[in-house]
C-alpha cells in the first residue's frame, strides 16, 4: 500500500495502523534525531500531496484485513509532518466514520497558531505534539525549524489548541544528551508545559539512528533530572519491542521496504519480523533487502539499523542552530 502501513509497534500507542498522507521526509523540521534522516529540503507549504480518496481507500481495505483487536490504534505519522497535509481535518473523519479505534496524530506541534489547524485536529481522539525546548536558542539546535517558526509561536499554538481540545494530549519531549536535558532548558520547558496543561508528558531518548551521528540519548542522571523538574505528569516511555507486519498484498521484500520508509529497523527486529513471514526463505529476503536499491544498513551505538535508501544521513555540527532557507 502506498498511504498505509503496518500495524507496527509503537512505544506510545501499542499495536498502530500508520495513515501517511505526506512524501518522505517532507516537513517544517530538521530534527537531529529525525530517525528518517535529514530534511532536504525544509518546507512549510500545506497542501494534497496526495488524493485524499486514494488514502481513505487504503484506509477502509487495512482495517476489513485485519480483526479489531490486532489495532490499538490508527495514527497519522510516517514520513514527514501531518499538519503540511491540507485535508488532514477530512481524513481524520472519514476514518472515524469507519472505525471505532481511536485516531491519533503524532506531530511536531508547529502550525498549531493556526486556527483553522486547530479545528482540524479537534477531531482526533489523541494528539501527540512535540516540544523538545521552550527557549529559542535550544529549539534551533535540537529542531532546525522553517525560519518563521518561532517557539514562542509554537507553545502559544498549542496553549490555544489545549482549550480547544477534549481529547488527550500528550506531549513528547526528546531528549538529546547535553542539549535539552540540562537544568536551565528544563526549567523553562517545564514553565511552557505549565501553559499547555497536557494530560501527559511523555520523556524519550533516541533509539534508533539518528539524523546525525553526534547525537547520544540523555542518560539516568538526565531523565531523573527532568522528571523532577517537568513534576509528576512527565514519564518516561519505554522503547517498543514487537512485530511488524507487512502489507501481504506486497511481495515480501517490497513491503518491508515500505516499513522501511516511514520506520527504520534493528537487524533483530528485522530478523524476528521475517522469521515469522517468511520462514526457512528468512535469509533468502535478508539477502535480497541487502542487494536492494531501496535499502541501507547502517551503526549506530552498536546496533545494525535497516532503513530507506533516501535517507541522509551525516555529521553536521552540534551547534548548527538552524538551516538554510529553503
Amino acid at each position: 500500500m502506498a498511504f498505509v502501513y503496518g500495524p507496527v509497534p509503537s512505544r506510545r500507542l501499542g499495536q498502530s495502523l500508520g495513515i501517511d498522507p505526506i512524501p518522505f521526509k517532507t516537513c517544517n523540521y530538521n530534527c537531529v534525531y529525525c530517525q528518517l534522516g535529514r530534511t532536504i529540503p525544509v518546507t512549510n507549504e500545506r497542501r494534497d500531496f496526495f488524493s485524499p480518496l486514494s488514502i481513505l481507500t487504503e484506509v477502509e481495505t487495512a482495517l476489513d484485513q485485519h480483526q479489531p483487536g490486532n489495532i490499538d490504534y490508527v495514527s497519522f505519522v510516517g514520513q514527514g509532518e501531518p499538519l503540511l497535509c491540507a485535508s488532514l481535518g477530512r481524513l481524520i473523519r472519514s476514518v472515524k466514520a469507519l472505525t471505532s479505534i481511536p485516531v491519533a496524530v503524532i506531530t511536531n506541534g508547529s502550525l498549531l497558531f493556526m486556527r483553522g489547524v486547530r479545528e482540524e485536529l479537534c477531531a482526533a481522539d489523541v494528539v501527540i505534539p512535540t516540544l523538545d525546548a521552550a527557549d529559542e536558542a535550544t529549539f534551533r539546535q535540537i529542531n532546525r525549524a522553517w525560519p518563521s517558526l518561532g517557539i514562542d509561536r509554537i507553545v502559544s499554538g498549542l496553549e490555544s489548541f489545549r482549550a480547544d481540545f477534549s481529547g488527550k494530549l500528550w506531549v513528547e519531549v526528546m531528549l538529546v544528551r547535553g542539549l535539552n536535558d540540562t537544568e536551565p532548558v528544563l526549567i523553562q520547558l517545564a514553565a511552557a508545559l505549565e501553559r499547555i496543561c497536557p494530560d501527559r508528558v511523555q520523556l524519550n531518548v533516541p533509539v534508533r539512528l539518528p539524523a546525525e551521528e553526534w547525537v547520544e540519548p540523555s542518560n539516568a542522571e538526565g531523565l531523573l533530572r527532568a522528571m523532577t523538574i517537568l513534576g509528576e505528569v512527565a514519564e518516561v516511555i519505554p522503547a517498543a519491542e514487537g512485530m511488524f507486519e507487512v502489507d501481504a498484498m506486497d511481495s515480501l521484500v517490497d513491503g518491508v521496504v515500505e516499513i522501511l520508509r516511514r520506520h527504520p529497523m534493528r537487524q533483530r527486529e528485522l530478523e524476528r519480523t521475517l522469521g515469522h513471514l517468511a520462514g526457512d526463505s528468512k535469509s533468502e529476503v535478508i539477502e535480497a533487502l541487502r542487494e536492494h536499491p531501496f535499502t541501507q544498513r547502517r551503526n549506530y551505538r552498536g546496533e545494525v539499523f535497516w532503513t530507506y535508501a533516501g535517507g541522509q544521513y551525516g555529521s553536521a555540527s552540534r551547534r548548527q542552530p538552524r538551516p538554510s532557507s529553503p
